[in-house]
């Protein structure tokens, strides 16, 4: 109990905070001691509970060469989200992980006021968003180095975002389709080097399966073990292959995007990973929200309510039993969410 207090409390009054390293040996996601880094501070992996592990809160797709805070009025948004934060909550939701990045929206203040309000557990990131043509990424992304970049992110780890002192949990990135841009290998790779002096896990929006080959390589290539990269959006990609070789080598295959037309398609996802014994290693949510920046009120809000309501019991009938829906929604995301670096173990040279 006094090293659980220890990691819960005494953590967020030290300068920095502790990171193992970890060499293909991966014991330690199930010490005492692994945790998760929230907006409020660190939280036991074990006590992180059902999760959520891609919604969004608020964004704003004006481009990152116009994004600026001004643009909304924070008390409004507050009040527009709550609702639908505390609804998720009261279905038994714990800990939200919001995949909002810099230059598409993201407001640490905000998540950590929603976070206070509702005591559910929210998670944000460090990183750059490469997809959707690039709109998203700011202009110093082409110039910099993969270490450049890194160094940025590094910092707000360190130092936390933006002079609060808030710390992202996570590293979220995104590529297009096959073959990626210069730029999108880029932040593939700043992504890597952010992970091996953080700990923090490395979720990239990903266009297709080959894409996702593509960044596994890249990861790779900097002895990053794929247990440290999420493939979001895995089911834009149908060829089942690909999923399962993610998998097989160690990766995270997150299949988002539920919503009630696509109950049945993330079902036979879920039971084709576990006819491969790869049930330990698929994510799912909704992909849901939000507060959309420069529409009336936010504009229309979808809800995080779906899995609760539908998936869940779908996945009932099919067949999955309770420890299996504990699997996905409880153990996996603490798994794949867990701070810790995960590298490989160079052969000895001796």
């Amino acid at each position: 109990m006094q090293r659980r207090n220890f990691i819960r409390t005494g953590l967020l009054l030290s300068a920095s905070y502790a990171i193992k390293a970890y060499s293909n040996n991966l014991d330690f996601l199930n010490s005492s001691d692994a945790y998760l880094m929230t907006v409020n501070g660190p939280v036991i992996a074990d006590t992180a509970g059902f999760t959520l592990t891609h919604e969004h809160a608020l964004v704003d797709f004006i481009g990152a060469d116009k994004i600026s805070p001004g643009r909304y009025i924070p008390d409004e948004a507050f009040e527009k989200i709550l609702p639908y934060l505390k609804e998720v909550a009261d279905a038994g939701c714990q800990t939200f992980v919001e995949c909002t990045p810099n230059y598409l929206g993201r407001d640490v203040h905000l998540l950590q006021r929603l976070s206070k309000a509702t005591s559910l557990n929210i998670i944000t990131n460090t990183g750059y968003y490469g997809a959707a043509g690039e709109k998203f990424l700011p202009p110093h992304a082409y110039t910099e180095t993969a270490t450049q970049l890194a160094a940025r992110w590094i910092k707000e780890w360190e130092d936390g975002i933006d002079g609060t002192g808030i710390k992202p949990g996570f590293i979220k990135t995104g590529v297009d389709k096959y073959p990626l841009s210069a730029v999108q290998q880029k932040i593939v790779e700043a992504a890597a080097l952010t992970h091996l002096s953080t700990g923090l896990s490395i979720g990239i929006h990903t266009g297709d399966g080959d894409a996702a080959m593509e960044e596994l390589k890249i990861i790779k290539s900097k002895d990053v073990l794929p247990d440290a990269w999420i493939w979001i959006h895995a089911q834009n990609e149908s060829r089942r292959d690909y999923h399962f070789k993610a998998a097989k080598e160690g990766s995270w295959v997150s299949f988002d995007g539920v919503s009630p037309g696509s109950i049945k398609k993330h079902v036979n996802f879920l039971r084709d990973m576990k006819a491969e014994k790869l049930l330990h290693k698929a994510l799912i949510s909704h992909d849901a929200g939000w507060y959309h920046v420069g529409e009336i009120n936010g504009g229309d809000f979808r809800n995080y309510n779906c899995i609760f309501t539908e998936l869940i019991p779908a996945m009932k009938n099919e067949g999955f039993t309770q420890n299996e829906i504990e699997q996905v929604f409880i153990k996996n995301p603490a798994r794949a969410f867990v701070v810790g670096i995960k590298k490989t173990k160079k052969p000895s040279t001796n």
